[in-house]
């Protein structure tokens, strides 16, 4: 087997980063995340472009392991639903910085992941109602269940035939999953992201990050993590993607308990649902219900009564699952 050294994409030079992203231009910017800018790299001799993620020299964690993080599991992980690592750089740089009234030179990195670049961007660009590209029903349900494929492929098809367990993404938010241009999503963003052991179920840490309004609450008040973390994040994406509201979370209310009451007080009947989509036929009506019940389990307070992945994309494909039909 292949070790991951002779599998690695091409290692590519910091100047080369600037040069297809015309210095890391704010014109260039494609989204922004908690690690780092994504820029549209265009490769030269009309080579097409690339999506470059330059991480910031800041990163919320040690900068070094956010890196090698996010590399390692990405060269792991083929399916269509995941983003798909073309390139990297990681290269040290010379730096002229103030330091206690001095200027000093340092060595500072510059990492960049590249990915393929997608052209419709991240989520959060399309998803809400004052957005100018707002999509379809149509279009959020194929979302919703290849999102839901790509966390199968995380929790569920990593660990067979190997050693390996689930890997657990820990940053599930609207920015993190990109659309092709047949609206494909692709999950990106693995800066955070656990792989768990074989026999492994849960892990903890005093270093909690993440997006207010998506981390699961045993992650965000005693650092438990676990797959439910993800269904947790993925609950609240399948509820902002289904109703075409934000998630604002805020300092008091950082489990977006207020956001949850809403979605299962204003979309609890038919009729409330017909209202927010009059075009809805009764198959469309069918899935949004079926949404709304995923989402509103997902996000319970107790990880013991949400479903897991396999549960999602069997109550999705149309089967009856009965974590699922109790809401």
């Amino acid at each position: 087997m292949a070790s991951l050294e002779s599998t690695l994409p091409k290692a590519l030079p910091a100047t080369f980063m600037k040069e297809i992203t015309n210095d890391f231009s704010i014109n260039q910017e494609l989204g922004r995340s908690v690690f780092g800018t994504v820029y549209k790299g265009v490769l030269p001799g009309g080579g097409g472009m690339i999506a470059v993620k330059r991480l910031a020299e800041n990163a919320p964690v040690p900068f070094g392991i956010t890196f090698e993080t996010e590399v390692t599991n990405l060269m792991a992980l083929k399916h269509e639903n995941i983003v798909e690592l073309v390139h990297y750089c990681h290269e040290a740089q010379k730096k002229v910085v103030q330091h206690n009234g001095r200027y000093v030179i340092v060595d500072v990195i510059e990492s960049c992941l590249c990915y393929k670049y997608l052209p419709n961007g991240s989520l959060d660009k399309h998803l809400y109602a004052d957005t100018p590209s707002m999509i379809n029903w149509d279009t959020r349900f194929k979302i919703i269940k290849g999102i839901c494929q790509g966390l199968h492929f995380l929790h569920k098809d990593l660990n067979l035939d190997t050693e390996r367990g689930p890997l657990i993404h820990m940053n599930l938010v609207p920015n993190s999953i990109w659309l092709d241009d047949n609206w494909v999503p692709k999950i990106a963003d693995f800066g955070l992201s656990r792989l768990f052991g074989k026999e492994q179920t849960r892990m903890y840490t005093v270093n909690v990050k993440g997006y207010n309004g998506y981390m699961a609450p045993e992650y965000l008040y005693r650092g438990e993590i676990s797959t439910m973390s993800d269904i947790y994040s993925l609950g609240m994406l399948i509820l902002e993607i289904t109703t075409g509201e934000k998630n604002c979370a805020v300092s008091e209310d950082r489990s977006a308990r207020k956001f949850v009451d809403n979605v299962h007080q204003n979309l609890k009947t038919d009729e409330q649902i017909i209202h927010k989509y009059p075009s809805l036929g009764p198959n469309g009506l069918q899935q949004v219900r079926a949404c709304i019940v995923i989402g509103l389990k997902c996000v319970e307070v107790d990880r013991s009564k949400r479903p897991t992945i396999v549960d999602i994309v069997d109550k999705l494909n149309g089967k009856r699952v009965p974590i699922l039909d109790l809401a």
